[in-house]
């Protein structure tokens, strides 16, 4: 077996202790799929998207026909001494069309970038998912580990409650000394400002869980192992290489500035356009009778029509285009050095969140060994106190390296879980696909939106107004600090 495998079984199988099984209870999948679901981050981001998706019929715009249509009516309050029409009013009209025919490749690479920024947009739109998943889980482990350390510590208060009065009794019987008291009522006391602190921690993971995913914790059941967790380091590093959206936006990027180098050369191309148009005019009736044909009457209306081919040649524009191709050089020169920049900081997220992963199981086995002894040296030194051969303190000391051995237990399990799952998000793995949550309902494509939009001709195809997807929390009540009620403290069950 290897490493990871073993790493693996290791962490799965100490997962399931890590909290009590509430006869009902929240499972890791419902806080998943209620972010994906309801989650205002998220949503902000597929709606970015719909709008980065409008960047490719825009640029097709640049090279559609153009149409448009001019009416205008005139009142001549005074006319020139020299003119030989005098109407007193007109009523103009124009309808031009224009047809563009070649653009110096500007439009081509125009939509060329757009559609490659879109692809780069739904590269991005993955990543805020797995951010948001990873929050969601890390999250998740949060609540669980502060539930039981909440339980451990309660215990402890329960536990040291008990010894005080004992040793309050012991010492009116003139058994011990008021030494032994104050030591007792010492430790009592730490513990129950301890006792607050987890208190206070339980209250901010669950604000966090309820912020994430729109829902209270009530019961959460310990989460599932990993699946798809890699074999060795440089397995992770190819994977990441090959699905991790941050390295696939960075690249697409790259490519799209490319294309904005040949749209910015094009400025300084011929543009040839085919051009078109009708003229109208009335003149409603108010221009006088010919002064050639007296007595004949002016037509009071008249029309016209024309069709051309337009050719537009830049001669000088002041240095224009040079410049905006050499900015256009200079982003993408930015481009590619992002994308290597992109694939350096995943690289060290993957070998970093590995050594994490690998850490945190192994101190899973190293704090249960640590349990395990002082549970043993507690018993030892609660046996040896009753023939005189321990001091109280020494029974504090066992029990507060017992209590810090399972709250080190505790943690070690949240940070391998939490580790594990940063490991698949670097890999471009912890993904809603990846995760089945599809199960659930379907999965938002941001490819739907892009298909349905990116041939659109028409411009009165309005969408309906927008309204919030994501759900509010005000109407959550505040979290406390309770913990279920048959949920089983670690102390109490054994688990740690």
């Amino acid at each position: 077996m290897t490493p990871a495998a073993r790493a693996s079984l290791l962490l799965g199988g100490t997962l399931l202790a890590l909290a009590g099984t509430p006869a009902w209870a929240d499972t890791l999948r419902e806080a998943l799929n209620g972010a994906y679901r309801t989650n205002p981050t998220l949503q902000a981001a597929r709606a970015q998207q719909r709008a980065t998706d409008e960047t490719v019929p825009i640029a097709k715009a640049s090279g559609r026909p153009n149409a448009n249509a001019n009416v205008q009516y005139v009142e001549f309050l005074k006319q020139g001494s020299t003119s030989i029409f005098a109407p007193d009013r007109a009523v103009n009209g124009q309808l031009n069309l224009s047809v563009p025919v070649y653009s110096g490749g500007a439009v081509k690479n125009q939509i060329r970038a757009a559609v490659t920024r879109v692809e780069a947009g739904q590269a991005d739109l993955r990543g805020t998912e797995s951010a948001i998943f990873t929050q969601v889980v890390a999250a998740y482990m949060d609540v669980i580990r502060g539930e039981a350390l909440v339980g451990l510590n309660a215990s402890q208060v329960q536990v040291l409650q008990v010894n005080s009065q004992a040793t309050s009794d012991r010492f009116e019987i003139g058994d011990l000394t008021r030494t032994d008291v104050a030591q007792s009522q010492s430790r009592l006391a730490l513990a129950q400002g301890n006792l607050e602190t987890a208190r206070s921690n339980l209250i901010s993971a669950r604000e966090t869980y309820i912020q994430l995913t729109g829902m209270a914790p009530d019961d959460l059941q310990p989460p599932p192992p990993l699946p798809g967790l890699p074999a060795s380091v440089s397995d992770a590093v190819a994977a990441a290489l090959q699905d991790n959206p941050d390295i696939i936006a960075a690249r697409e990027r790259a490519l799209a500035a490319g294309y904005d180098i040949d749209v910015a050369g094009a400025g300084r191309l011929p543009q040839v356009s085919v051009v078109t148009g009708s003229t109208y005019n009335n003149y409603l009736g108010s221009l006088g009778g010919s002064i050639v044909q007296p007595g004949v009457a002016t037509p009071q209306t008249s029309t016209a029509a024309q069709v051309g081919v337009q050719l537009q040649v830049p001669l000088f524009q002041g240095g224009r285009p040079a410049a905006q191709e050499r900015q256009a050089q200079a982003r993408s020169a930015a481009a590619l050095e992002q994308q290597i920049a992109a694939e350096r900081d995943v690289i060290a997220q993957v070998r970093s969140a590995w050594a994490s992963w690998q850490a945190a199981t192994q101190i899973i086995a190293s704090n249960q060994t640590a349990v395990d002894a002082a549970t043993l040296s507690l018993e030892g030194v609660r046996a040896e106190n009753t023939v005189g051969n321990r001091t109280i303190l020494d029974i504090l000391n066992a029990e507060q390296e017992l209590v810090n051995a399972r709250a080190q237990l505790i943690t070690a399990r949240r940070n391998a879980y939490v580790a594990g799952f940063s490991l698949l998000a670097a890999m471009g793995r912890a993904e809603a696909r990846d995760l089945g949550l599809g199960d659930d309902g379907p999965l938002y494509d941001p490819q739907i939106n892009y298909d349905r939009v990116k041939n659109k001709w028409w411009d009165w195809s309005k969408e309906p107004d927008p309204v919030a997807q994501s759900t509010r929390t005000v109407d959550i009540p505040a979290p406390t600090a309770d913990i279920p009620v048959n949920y089983d403290s670690p102390a109490e069950a054994g688990g740690y």
